[in-house]
């Protein structure tokens, strides 16, 4: 007889047998002849059919155990038979056979291999036709150690073929016109997102592509990938964020899957992963164009903060305003030289200019003129003959000279001569015949 476990919790204290064979019904008899002696005298103890033992286990097992429990093991030699799993859980130092029945495995959404380390929920099953025990497998998820071996072998996979490598990941766009958000809908990292996106850059369109994060739904979430992929420019998509929320690196093996992995490589838009917390890693992060904390992390990393924009704006325009003031000025000043430089060459101020200069010369020749010198009171002296005569050297007494004025000339004879020494002292007077003349007069 199959007894599931259904009874809430441990007692706390211990069924005797003595109890157990009364609540079967059992007669307590006392020790006599063809009977092993008692521990003490007198003591009765209870009689069993081999049938009534096994249901006096199956009681004690009912009323002192969980009806539900967690237990962590490692797979051992799974086997379908019938359509049922039975497998052997182990820990190292024990062992017990596990069966996920039919009717429940095709419900799971992970199913055990041999070596994978397990977390089950379970219940425990008894059959007392035959003392039989073994763990009900109501529930079964990798462990943390089956999903990092998972992680391992599919970055061995990725890594060799430059899926992994820095070379390959985009630049996010600066200021995405629409972005496509997967993650679980309703959820609390989808409204995170939301809030975050209005808050730093409503601008931006957002399409939110619901997917099943939870499970063994590596699949659906490859479909929609694979469905914004094939669709961005109609949609007029330019970048992709892969979200969920946090749980346990259990809960993320999902995004360590080869499939996924590659469907995000061959995605012709930018990927942002956020996935999970800061400290977990996945296949999928580290595909993707770039790496962020947390769902809201990707969406920081995308979206520009509209408030740093403005405030960019702002002294761009200011910086613009004050280029284009020095520029004007730099202009107006060449055109005030160019101007200037025209004026200076205009016929009229060309004109101007060499009458300007003409005067100045006719003052200089004025200046200089002998005209000028006879109106000081100066005198040019000049022989008969018409030349200027500059020394006393040559003139005898007698000779006619011109004596020119400023207002007139005159005619004079020379009747003496006196010549200067070079300190300025008079020689005395020279006299000289006049052309035949024989003597002083």
């Amino acid at each position: 007889m199959n007894v599931p476990i259904d009874s809430h919790g441990a007692t706390g204290t211990q069924t005797g047998t003595k109890g157990v064979g009364q609540a079967l019904g059992q007669r307590p008899i006392a020790a006599g002849r063809g009977m092993a002696p008692a521990a003490g005298a007198g003591e009765i103890l209870p009689r069993y059919s081999v049938a009534e033992l096994n249901d006096a286990i199956a009681n004690l097992l009912e009323r002192g155990f969980a009806p539900r429990f967690l237990l962590e093991a490692t797979v051992g030699r799974p086997q379908l038979k019938k359509g049922h799993l039975w497998l052997t859980l182990s820990d190292g130092e024990a062992s017990i056979t596990g069966v996920v029945w039919a009717s429940q495995l095709r419900r799971l959404s992970y199913e055990p291999e041999d070596g994978d380390g397990v977390i089950v929920v379970g219940r425990l099953n008894f059959w007392s036709a035959r003392a039989s025990l073994a763990v009900q497998i109501l529930d079964v998820r990798p462990a943390l150690s089956t999903v990092l071996r998972q992680f391992e072998r599919v970055r061995a996979i990725l890594e060799p073929e430059g899926l992994l490598a820095a070379e390959r990941k985009r630049a996010l766009p600066p200021f995405p016109r629409r972005i496509a958000l997967l993650t679980s809908a309703p959820s609390s990292a989808l409204a995170d997102m939301l809030r975050t996106a209005a808050e730093r850059w409503p601008g931006t369109g957002l399409l939110v592509v619901p997917i099943p994060v939870q499970g063994a739904v590596e699949t659906a979430i490859v479909a929609a990938v694979q469905g914004v992929a094939q669709h961005h420019r109609t949609l007029g998509l330019e970048a992709l964020v892969l979200a969920r929320g946090g749980g346990s690196r259990e809960d993320l093996g999902v995004f360590d899957g080869e499939a996924l992995a590659r469907a995000l490589a061959a995605c012709p838009i930018p990927v942002v992963c956020g996935v999970g917390h800061e400290d977990d890693t996945t296949i999928a992060d580290l595909v993707a164009d770039y790496r962020a904390a947390t769902p809201t992390a990707a969406i920081v990393a995308l979206l520009p903060d509209r408030n740093a924009a403005q405030q960019s704006l702002t002294q761009s325009r200011s910086l613009l305003h004050q280029l284009v003031r020095m520029r004007l000025q730099a202009l107006g000043d060449a055109l005030n030289r160019q101007r200037q430089l025209l004026q200076r060459l205009h016929p009229a101020e060309r004109l101007s200019q060499q009458q300007t200069w003409l005067q100045q010369q006719r003052q200089l020749l004025e200046a200089l003129s002998p005209q000028q010198l006879l109106r000081r009171g100066f005198a040019l002296v000049h022989d008969r003959d018409g030349r200027l005569i500059r020394s006393v050297d040559g003139l005898r007494r007698g000779d006619l000279l011109r004596v020119a004025l400023s207002d007139g000339e005159l005619l004079a004879k020379v009747e003496g001569l006196e010549q200067l020494l070079p300190n300025g002292a008079q020689q005395g007077t020279v006299s000289s015949p006049a052309p035949g003349a024989s003597g002083p007069a």
